[in-house]
């Protein structure tokens, strides 16, 4: 099994690449989606423009000496500033540019417009679609089975969560004969993870939130599964301190998807009233440390986070952001362990990820070998997914 340390740390200058494809089509096409969602005024237009070209041809420059954070982003761009943004690592080139959009929108400037999330009119309308309302609506039948089978469904509910035809009604169908259609985990590592959580136990669940919206929900009825049925005492929900990378969840997001799930019917709102009251009673906590919105891996956190994550009995971290940042954004081979990836970590962690980007490790060769042979793009087109579990 290779664990190769100096595995080379994922850049954007290859042309074809997936990276390159974020940064040269994807941020481009956000800026026009972000410019349409809100009446911005003539300023606000010039600074997308400004940014959607600098991205493309220009050099990346510092934040503005007034900003809040500008001797944060000097420190964490030491080295890159005047350089193509397709030479610098990806993960900080991603990050820096959702800091640079909500400079451009005027998310911390003095005015009308400071706190308003560029991305929420997005986040919304997931909320308000009938495939919403389907998933929701299909918790009936998942909290209609024995305990144990809700736990597998609603873990892979969570996992599957962030894809459109993914989530609840999946795992519902999966308890009918010939139902469930969900591409089988490249790594699936279940059991492992519940028994880390034996019933009765005076646990804490760390969850690390990645997108708002319908993955979002799922992730807040697993914590409800895990406080109902006494596997935790206590939850904490980890959120971005502000809106980050489109979808990411905030506090004001928990906030609308706790409303969304109070107001549906039957067996979802009756999820949405136990956790509004476990938020209340403190059984539920949120968090929003800033580290969340900084362009490094876990390796790098400060103390004051390693000793949140040391005091959980197991941390979950949910999505591709979050996994490239717990093993490292680089080109590990795939068969790189896991375990040893995540050793420093300070204590039992579980990985749910659908995979969205070139990162992964601890996979078998068979599987990779297959992977190879029958798709190109395995690594980032969202439909393979892995549960990954360190003790």
């Amino acid at each position: 099994m290779s664990d190769t340390p100096d595995a080379p740390v994922i850049l954007s200058d290859e042309p074809g690449s997936f990276s390159r494809s974020v940064l040269a089509e994807r941020h481009p096409a956000l800026i026009e989606k972000v410019r349409d969602a809100f009446p911005y005024g003539p300023g606000q237009h010039r600074a997308l423009d400004a940014l959607r070209d600098n991205t493309a041809e220009g050099v990346i420059t510092p934040l503005p000496p007034s900003a809040y954070d500008h001797d944060c982003w000097q420190e964490w761009g030491r080295g890159y500033f005047g350089r193509s943004w397709f030479e610098v690592p990806f993960l900080w080139a991603e990050s820096y540019f959702y800091r640079q959009l909500l400079e451009a929108v005027g998310y911390f400037t003095d005015g009308p417009w400071r706190g308003i999330d560029p991305f929420r009119p997005f986040k919304h309308a997931e909320l308000r679609t009938p495939e919403a309302d389907a998933e929701l609506a299909a918790l009936d039948d998942i909290l209609r089975l024995p305990v144990e089978e809700q736990a597998s469904a609603l873990v892979h509910g969570s996992l599957w969560g962030n894809r459109a035809d993914l989530g609840f009604r999946i795992s519902a169908e999966g308890t009918e004969a010939g139902g469930g259609q969900a591409p089988p985990l490249l790594a699936d590592d279940t059991e492992a993870l519940w028994p880390l959580l034996p019933v009765g136990a005076p646990a804490t669940l760390c969850l690390v939130a990645d997108n708002a919206g319908r993955e979002l929900i799922p992730d807040l009825v697993l914590i409800d599964h895990v406080l109902r049925h006494r596997r935790a005492e206590r939850a904490v929900l980890q959120v971005k301190p502000y809106p980050y990378y489109v979808s990411d969840a905030t506090t004001a997001d928990v906030v609308d998807s706790l409303g969304r799930l109070v107001r549906a019917r039957g067996a979802a709102a009756e999820a949405g009233e136990r956790l509004w009251a476990a938020m209340r009673d403190g059984r539920l906590t949120v968090r929003a440390h800033d580290f969340f919105r900084a362009p490094l891996p876990y390796t790098e956190m400060p103390g004051e986070l390693r000793g949140e994550f040391a005091d959980a009995t197991l941390t979950v971290m949910k999505g591709d952001l979050n996994y490239r940042r717990l093993v490292g954004d680089r080109m590990w081979p795939p068969t790189t362990s896991f375990a040893a990836r995540t050793g420093y970590f300070p204590g039992p962690v579980a990985a749910l990820r659908t995979l969205k980007s070139d990162v992964i490790v601890g996979l078998d060769e068979r599987t990779v070998a297959a992977l190879n042979a029958q798709e190109t793009n395995w690594r980032t087109s969202g439909t393979h997914a892995l549960i990954q579990v360190r003790r």
